[in-house]
């Protein structure tokens, strides 16, 4: 899992380099395109945790298998998230104080962390995991989403004149994103295949290779580089492909199901 994610940063960094750095090089200037890759490492660098539990869903997928490939990949965040996006920056380039990213994983992954477990001790101590389950958690549902749509709404508000002005740079940060999805799910599918995994397997395992963690890569985006910066404008660009392209990686998944052994 560890080379998974490794891995994973390093095919955006070697797209984004690509496709920026020397395809579009002429139509952006060096300092915004790198921005543009700081933002590209952020988002491959953040495993998904949380939509992988939809594609899961769609997919059919081993709802056991899912969970324990979540809960390692937020063991991989607090380990290895601040030194792989640490030793990426500094190859594309890109001067981060490494304290800022430290500190960044702690407010943003280990501190929601902790009082997310905190709460859940309580809670089911007092009300019982009924409680916990079937009501405490429904009060929660729309707050994640109305949480990351309010910062959406005031990232795209300071980034409103860049958008207007270049809505060029926003199809040239979706390119190398969508390609990259495609092709780190293309890979871990046909590994899957060649292991003759079950679909059920295969699927989850496939889709939260190519999936983010966006949240945390927006949040540190702007963290490390200001809400106006290109890094945020990339990572932005992050979320609005991700639902689109992994909604049709979960079709293709579904279409091929009977390549896979039962």
């Amino acid at each position: 899992m560890c080379n998974k994610l490794a891995n994973k940063a390093i095919y955006y960094v070697f797209i984004c380099l690509l496709f920026i750095k020397i395809v579009f090089n002429s139509f952006i200037p060096d300092n915004l395109a790198t921005e543009y890759i700081a933002g590209a490492v952020l988002l491959g660098a953040a495993p998904c945790t949380a939509m992988v539990f939809v594609w899961s869903y769609l997919t059919d997928g081993d709802a056991g298998y899912t969970l324990v490939q979540v809960a390692v990949n937020d063991l991989i965040i607090l380990i290895a998230f601040t030194p792989i996006v640490a030793f990426l920056l500094g190859v594309s380039n890109v001067k981060v104080p490494y304290n800022t990213l430290f500190l960044s994983t702690i407010l943003f992954v280990v501190i929601p962390l902790t009082f997310g477990y905190l709460t859940r001790r309580s809670v089911i101590k007092n009300k019982g995991i009924d409680y916990f389950e079937n009501v405490f958690l429904k009060k929660f549902n729309n707050v994640t989403i109305v949480g990351l749509l309010l910062t959406l709404v005031i990232i795209f508000s300071f980034q409103g004149e860049i958008i207007i002005n270049n809505p060029f740079h926003i199809i040239l940060i979706a390119v190398p994103l969508t390609i990259q999805t495609f092709f780190i799910f293309g890979f871990a599918y046909v590994w899957a295949k060649i292991w003759k995994l079950p679909h059920n397997i295969a699927a989850p395992a496939s889709l939260i290779g190519a999936s983010n963690f966006f949240e945390l890569a927006v949040a540190v985006a702007i963290s490390l580089f200001g809400l106006k910066s290109g890094a945020a404008l990339a990572t932005v660009v992050g979320v609005l492909t991700e639902v689109p392209i992994m909604l049709t990686l979960v079709r293709i998944a579904n279409n091929t199901r009977s390549w896979f052994a039962k």
